[in-house]
């Protein structure tokens, strides 16, 4: 039973996709567009959506830095005012492994300005729109690292576990408003960010197929669209295990 009301038709659908230049969110919003809608990319890096948005007049860029709060104010000032927004997906992410034996409180902080507060910039621009027309749709995009505490994600996995809360806590307030809101927790995907791991990541997936996850759990009005299934089923399972079983489970399956 879906939590949401389903998506199957993107024909006509305007969708800002923040943080996709690279990784899912482009491969979501090239997804998205040949489902039939609309999409405006906006990141840091623009090159490959510039070179795509050459070609197709239903592709939008706007350049965007989530940790400028007047920046992501005006750019949404700029698109509501050419219409309304029906669904904003929040992907842009920061990830550099971090033990807290080599604890550095700046990069700390930067994922937190990135992954968690950008996101907050966003909603605060975009949410009172879709308030005022009564529908719309917010997904996050968090991990599966912020399930449970892992090994070298002292910076990354609380800011992930932090957006998975305030998902959840966003669909509470919203579902009588008509908004709909759903969290997306990916296992392991062949993206940049995850190219800097030194270990074999198990169940890798492609972004392609991240984005077919996506949209197939928007289809079904999930809340939580989580996968590869094969993955993420055995770390649900981890979450409800209790400490003096998941702490030693884990140091023998990462070997940290």
């Amino acid at each position: 039973m879906g939590l949401n009301q389903k998506i199957t038709d993107w024909q006509g659908r305007r969708v800002w996709l923040v943080g996709a230049s690279t990784g899912i969110g482009l491969a979501c919003a090239q997804a998205l567009r040949a489902a039939g809608a609309q999409v405006v990319v906006s990141a840091r890096k623009p090159q490959a959506v510039l070179d795509w948005a050459a070609q197709d007049s239903c592709v939008q860029w706007r350049a965007l830095d989530v940790c400028d709060p007047a920046r992501v104010q005006a750019t949404a000032h700029a698109l509501l005012a050419e219409g309304p927004l029906d669904m904003v997906v929040y992907a842009a992410g920061y990830y550099q492994a971090q033990r807290a034996t080599a604890m550095d409180l700046a990069q700390l902080l930067q994922h937190d300005r990135v992954n968690y507060q950008g996101a907050l910039h966003v909603l605060d621009a975009v949410l009172p729109g879709m308030l005022a027309q009564g529908s719309g749709h917010i997904s996050l995009l968090s991990s599966v690292a912020g399930w449970r505490g892992l090994p070298n994600g002292l910076a990354y996995g609380p800011t992930k576990a932090a957006l998975t809360h305030l998902a959840e806590t966003l669909y509470l307030d919203l579902q009588d408003a008509g908004i709909g809101v759903s969290v997306v927790n990916p296992g392991f995907v062949d993206t940049p960010l995850t190219a800097q791991n030194e270990f074999t990541m198990p169940a890798l997936i492609s972004p392609e197929e991240a984005a077919r996850e996506m949209l197939k759990g928007w289809a079904q009005g999930q809340f939580d669209i989580h996968f590869p299934k094969r993955f993420t089923r055995w770390l649900k399972l981890l979450r409800v295990l209790p400490y003096r079983w998941y702490f030693p489970l884990v140091r023998r399956f990462t070997g940290l």
